[in-house]
């Protein structure tokens, strides 16, 4: 039987833990028979509200963590640095000197990482977060795959990759087969590898197909964050006249290039504003305004809040704080 232990802390990301539990439980099902085991603990046991509201009752840390695992799997979301305490990342390492197998789930990559644990190693962690971990964790290859399986440590951005990473465990202990059918019993119709990309670049999660054109010069802009690049060179570099790149973008992400740049631009800042102790003027460069006065007028035209105020503000939880990724902002 395969044991494992899932950690959660408060506002933990209640959909990539139970996506990845879920097929553990349908695998134990169909099977006939109890293949997995697992439970839920924290720092102090009771219950814990994840970031969605649901709250997860949990056994004490301390009745649990002398007991034998074999994998232990750290699920966090905000505020990942408040739970980097020595204890837990002393515990951490006690397990993984045992041979313990360690996974992480969203920002609990940030865990795995502050105690060492994966220097030397491949990574990922939740797009929003990419940036953020490659400049604290400059000894970790962090990737922006859905999962990542490397020896003994398992990353994963979360949501429902989660279901991905428990049908890799199951196929690699049980076989294809039990996989198939835990997949299909959980109505999960396709099991992506690992090195899937989080988010596709040739169309739409709800069908949409994103012009070539279009794609062709967010991968630009996204490539260029802190060398900028002007829309006219971008317009030659795909092959199309300016106005019709504007049309695409109006059409499809109800903005112009322009403002989609500097909207990416900025999310890339706040990522590294309120997940990493980076100095504001070096965030400012490092997302294209080497000017520090246009760089907060422009951060707090996009989010409300000045990059300092951000900094300590946007490090406290609370209801749908996280900034859709590329959809806000005036037209213009």
């Amino acid at each position: 039987m395969f044991k494992f232990l899932i950690v959660i802390f408060p506002y933990f990301n209640a959909a990539a833990t139970t996506a990845f539990v879920d097929p553990f439980r349908a695998a134990n099902y169909l099977s006939g028979k109890t293949c997995f085991h697992w439970e839920f603990a924290s720092l102090e046991g009771g219950l814990v509200r994840a970031s969605n509201g649901m709250d997860l009752s949990t056994q004490s840390l301390g009745g649990l963590r002398d007991e034998s695992w074999d994998l232990v799997v750290v699920s966090c979301s905000w505020t990942p640095e408040k739970f980097s305490t020595p204890q837990f990342l002393s515990l951490l390492r006690n397990w993984a000197n045992k041979g313990c197998m360690l996974g992480a789930l969203d920002t609990g990559t940030f865990l795995l990482a502050e105690a060492g644990l994966l220097n030397g190693k491949r990574a990922t962690g939740h797009y929003e977060h990419i940036d953020a971990l490659i400049e604290l964790y400059p000894e970790v290859d962090i990737v922006e795959d859905l999962y990542v399986f490397d020896q003994n440590r398992i990353t994963c951005c979360g949501g429902a990759a989660g279901t991905d990473v428990a049908l890799q465990l199951i196929r690699n202990m049980h076989g294809e087969t039990l996989a198939n059918e835990a997949a299909r019993y959980v109505f999960h119709p396709e099991f992506r590898p690992g090195s899937t990309r989080q988010n596709p670049e040739d169309h739409q999660p709800m069908g949409h197909t994103i012009p070539i054109a279009m794609t062709q010069a967010i991968k630009l802009m996204e490539t260029h964050l802190e060398d900028v690049i002007s829309i006219p060179d971008i317009s030659e570099r795909v092959g199309i006249s300016q106005r019709q790149l504007d049309r695409l973008f109006r059409q499809i992400a109800h903005k112009t290039p322009a403002l989609y740049y500097r909207d990416i631009r900025l999310d890339r800042a706040r990522g590294l504003v309120t997940q990493t102790s980076m100095p504001l003027t070096k965030v400012g460069v490092a997302s294209g305004f080497p000017n520090q006065s246009h760089f907060c007028r422009a951060y707090r035209e996009r989010f409300g809040i000045t990059p300092s105020q951000d900094r300590h503000e946007g490090r406290v939880p609370f209801d749908y704080r996280a900034w859709p990724m590329h959809q806000s902002g005036k037209q213009r």
